[in-house]
This record gives C-alpha cells, structure tokens and sequence, in this order.
C-alpha cells in the first residue's frame, strides 16, 4: 500500500500539471476557480522586531510584511549548522523538488544539521498561491511573505530571509543565500569552506566579490537610476547567485535595512548594508556565476554552479555520489 507521503506527493504533482494548464489556456470561469479553492493556513502574527534591541524608531524601510506561510519552529529541536535560504518562484516546482531530492536534502549529512527554506512573495494569480500552500503543507520547508513576488522585489526576499533567520533561527552557525537555478557541491561547502570542527566565524561574508559600478543603459536588466544611486562605482558585492555568511550577520544586514534606501539589484543592496556595517566580503573562487559544462573532477572543486536545470540537477548530483570512490 502506497504511504500517506507518496499519495500526497502524488497529488501534489497532479495538482500542479492541472496548475500548468490552467496557466496555458484561457482562464476558467469564476464558479470553476471556486472548486479549486482551499482554506489558506494563516500563521499567528509574530512581533517582527522582538529580537531586534536599539532600532530607531522611524525605519526608513519598515518590512512590515506579514507571513502568508512560515515554519517558526522549524530550528527549535537543534540550531543548525547551515540553514539555505533559496529564492524560488511559484511556478518553479520542479526545480524545488530537484533541490530536495539532490544537494538540499537536510538528511544527506547525518553529522552537520541542515535546513533548507524557499522564499517566495504573494503571487497575483491566486491558483498559484494555493498550489504553493498545498506544496508547504506536505513539505513544511517553504516561507511566503505578503508582497508581490516580482524580480524588482528580490532585494525584500532576501531582506525576508535575514529577517527569517535572525527571528527564528538566530543560533544557526552559517547561512547560504542562493538562487533555484544552482547546483551547490554541498561536501565542498560543509567541510572544506566551512568545517564543522573548527570556531565559527563571526561578521564573515564570502562568494563571488564583484567590483562594480551602475549602468545607465535603461534597457539594461541591470538598470540603475543616477537619482537612485549616484555614485559612480557600487561597494564590493558578492553575485546573489549564491553567497555563504554567519548567522550575526542576518540580524546585522536586517537592522541596517530599516535605514537605507532600498534598491531592486538585491547584491549590490546587500553590498550597500554590508558597506554600512564595516563588513568586506571575502573573494571565493568556488562560487561560479556562470554556467560551467559538467566533468566530475571540475565540479568537486567548485562550491556552486548557475543556470542548471532539475534534470541536470539530478543527474549531476547522482554521477558525484556514485563515483566518490573515484579520484581526479
């Protein structure tokens, strides 16, 4: 007899396909949107600055966004070594359930505690949102906030996750910041980055630095107004494809948000707060911004990856833990 995990994996599986071609044709009527309907969790409101001491009292940017979603408990039984923090968006299922079954599974190291959260923000299609609501309730490893998920609200995401962690998880050791569309060599970054054995780090912040300035093309994706930035060059930031930092310094960039103009390039904002706070991001060739063809020995030597779909995801995950045995 199939598990009670398997029949709601199922489900969850058809319910998306019919999500899928929901979005593909013309939109159902107003009664057939209402057989779809399903009661939505609501999550007890949480005091958001409960943890946050000596916080002037007008915020210039105040992220008083509730939960739509959240898992408040879920470091409660043991902080956690590393907790991951991907950005998602609502249709992309696939690429959540690749990152579970590969290199975000939390039960792959027995010895280091890993948790892995998705953040999203309110989609405008509420089919999309209950889809997403059924998807946590079987999986329990997904936070949405009340703003609209667009790529020009990234930068709240984040803030979101900082949020997150600093409320919720504030003993987590390390945290991982990344995106869906990366392939993170998780042995890399555990024991050979981060090792569980020696002294946390504290105020630490490292990836791939950039050393940048605005462009002022306006049909740049990367577009930045002179009246929203007038500097000529931006702070050093590291590509928000996937960054590592302590866990101090989400509570540390969280509070100095509240006070600094928020701009959509969600790296160079981070950068912007880093800057505020003294703290210099450290240079680490291992996080790759770029799509890089597969060769075992290439990835083991890498910590990240960009641009790698679900089935790549899988089967590169499976080629590496089959063939640990081999050497380079």
């Amino acid at each position: 007899m199939p598990s009670k995990v398997s029949c709601l994996y199922l489900l969850t599986v058809v319910c998306w396909a019919s999500a899928l071609w929901y979005l593909s044709v013309s939109r159902p009527s107003t009664s057939y949107v209402g057989q779809l309907t399903i009661p939505i969790r609501r999550t007890p409101k949480v005091n958001k600055n409960a943890t946050f001491s000596n916080i002037r009292t007008r915020s210039l940017n105040p992220h008083d966004f509730g939960y739509i979603i959240n898992e408040a408990r879920k470091c409660d039984a043991e902080p956690p070594f590393l907790v991951i923090l991907i950005s998602t968006t609502h249709k992309e299922f696939d690429a959540r359930q690749a990152i579970r079954e590969t290199w975000g599974d939390e039960s792959t190291f027995p010895d280091v505690r890993v948790v892995t959260l998705f953040l999203l923000g309110r989609s405008t299609d509420n089919v999309l949102n209950q889809m997403v609501e059924q998807e946590s309730q079987i999986f329990h490893d997904i936070v949405v906030e009340d703003f609209i998920d667009s790529y020009h609200n990234l930068t709240l995401k984040t803030l979101m996750g900082m949020r997150w962690v600093a409320t919720f998880c504030s003993k987590a050791q390390y945290v991982l910041k990344t995106d869906s569309d990366i392939f993170v060599n998780m042995e890399n970054l555990i024991y050979n980055l981060l090792k569980p054995t020696t002294k946390p780090r504290r105020r630490y912040f490292t990836g791939y630095v950039i050393n940048g300035g605005p462009i002022r093309d306006m049909r740049s994706k990367w577009y930045m107004p002179r009246d929203l930035y007038p500097e000529s060059k931006y702070p050093p930031f590291c590509s928000g494809t996937g960054y590592i930092f302590s866990a101090d310094v989400a509570e540390l960039i969280y509070k100095t948000s509240l006070h600094t103009r928020l701009l959509h390039l969600e790296d160079v904002y981070v950068g912007v707060c880093l800057r505020k706070l003294g703290i210099h991001p450290f240079q680490n060739s291992g996080f790759n911004h770029w799509k890089m063809a597969y060769s075992l020995c290439r990835y083991r030597r890498v910590v990240t990856v960009h641009q790698i779909s679900p089935e790549e995801m899988h089967r590169i995950w499976n080629d590496m833990t089959s063939k640990k045995h081999l050497k380079c």
